[in-house]
């Protein structure tokens, strides 16, 4: 079982990358760009939880907060926000407004969904999301080896996510946003796995995967495409007769996309 979580950010970047992190555990989510919109939609849909923001258009957070505290069939609903706002008098002043619990930004992206589930019932949290200190141990162990990966997606969000989640799992990263500057690092200083969308600024994934292929330098490297745009079988068996070794759908758990990380490396035995 999922939840179905709320989110009432203004901001397009902190509302993007929170919704990925949490599809990516599987959970759903509904979008209200300023306070008004959030209260109404909280109305309507009743969520599992409440994320807002403090600082918003139309209503501030803190009259969110008192709105839906103060609402019989709202007031149960664990409610949390998600602030750049970080001094003492500024949690206490959001706690009293009936605010749950508290977080601040820029968020963690590796403990964001973790951090959030600890509002949740127990039977709305994901497993994969759980902490879990063997499972970081293992990951940790079998990834520590120096490798380098080089992820491309035109959004900056999508960059973040890949640095905090293959980072602490003792992956070296270095990103690019197109094909030419891919390309430019990639010979300078040849990786042990490329990671890549397949829409972005110039060219696309599918033109970078045949200039690897081409390339005697580069063509032994193994080649991951993972996209949110481009997903139907046709599109996965396009990539695929190209070359890649994987061809994944987003949005994929974290542990998700790391196994099969591993799993390139280790047939490509750069592992």
């Amino acid at each position: 079982m999922t939840a179905r979580i709320l989110l009432i950010e203004d901001n397009a970047a902190n509302m993007e990358l929170m919704t990925y992190l949490l599809q990516a555990f599987g959970h759903a989510t509904l979008a209200a760009r300023d306070g008004k919109e959030g209260l109404e939609t909280a109305q309507r849909e009743r969520p599992d939880l409440v994320v807002c923001d403090i600082q918003l258009p139309v209503m501030n957070g803190y009259e969110v907060a008192r709105r839906i505290k103060a609402d019989p069939a709202l007031r149960d609903i664990p409610l949390v926000a998600v602030t750049a706002y970080a001094m003492v008098d500024d949690r206490r002043k959001t706690l009293a407004a009936g605010f749950d619990g508290y977080l601040t930004k820029p968020i963690a992206p590796e403990t964001f969904v973790r951090e959030l589930e600890a509002f949740m019932r127990p039977d709305l949290r994901s497993a994969s999301a759980l902490p879990s200190s063997e499972a970081t141990a293992a990951s940790r162990s079998t990834s520590e080896s120096g490798c380098t990966i080089l992820v491309i997606d035109d959004k900056q969000v999508n960059l973040d996510f890949a640095v905090s989640l293959l980072g602490p799992s003792g992956y070296r990263v270095i990103t690019a946003h197109g094909m030419r500057e891919a390309l430019a690092l990639a010979h300078s200083a040849p990786p042990d796995l490329i990671v890549s969308d397949v829409c972005m600024l110039d060219g696309s994934g599918y033109d970078l995967i045949k200039e690897v292929k081409a390339d005697a330098r580069l063509r032994s490297i193994p080649f991951m495409f993972v996209t949110s745009t481009m997903t139907t079988e046709g599109e996965r068996r396009k990539g695929l007769g190209l070359g890649a070794a994987r061809f994944i759908f987003r949005p994929v758990e974290p542990q998700a996309l790391l196994s099969e990380i591993e799993g390139c490396l280790r047939e490509s035995g750069k592992r």
